[in-house]
């Protein structure tokens, strides 16, 4: 998938709680480390900060990572740790079951953990001369669907590749490392 002309092409979907889950954890955990350092200084709030980050990785990766980005090329799909890239002509078709779907040229189905999802109806505010509302995860399915269909015109299409999410996994293994030290230094 190639980068878009223009960022206002590409739209991100996940949970729209991921954000609020990860800020008030990132918050707590300030607390916890600078109660540490209040109560037993900067060198035991370091043994103490690689088991607090590992909480807070953890909490990304569960609630905020997952997600689900398209723009005129393809999409990108990010499940965890693992991401896959696809062209929309990769695309046989896409569908909204408990989550996003996207059947695959290869013959694989892609659920995404952190896109749009199935809702219950909005329920009508009193005043019936209004029409009902689509739920938000069939509003982003046609969204999602009207780009795919857009780009039936388009000669190109980028492969289907799956990676994992290098970066993420480079801040796991410091803290892994971070983690060992601590206990090697606790333990002394």
């Amino acid at each position: 998938m190639t980068k878009p002309e223009h960022p206002e092409d590409a739209r991100t979907f996940r949970a729209s709680s991921g954000p609020v889950i990860l800020i008030l954890t990132v918050l707590f955990a300030l607390f916890l480390l600078g109660d540490a350092v209040v109560r037993a200084g900067w060198g035991q709030m370091l043994l103490l900060a690689p088991w607090i980050l590992l909480i807070v990785w953890v909490v990304y990766e569960l609630s905020f990572a997952s997600s689900v980005r398209i723009d005129d090329h393809g999409a990108v799909v990010q499940n965890f740790l693992r991401r896959t890239t696809f062209g929309w002509h990769r695309v046989r078709d896409i569908d909204l079951r408990w989550q996003l779907e996207f059947a695959l040229e290869d013959g694989s189905t892609l659920s995404s953990y952190g896109g749009p999802a199935r809702s219950r109806p909005v329920r009508a505010r009193g005043n019936e001369d209004e029409p009902a509302k689509a739920p938000a995860g069939l509003r982003d399915l046609t969204a999602i669907r009207d780009r795919w269909d857009a780009a039936a015109g388009m000669a190109a299409s980028a492969p289907i590749r799956r990676t994992w999410d290098a970066p993420a996994l480079v801040a796991l293994g410091v803290i892994a490392v971070w983690a060992t030290a601590a206990v090697l230094i606790a333990n002394t």
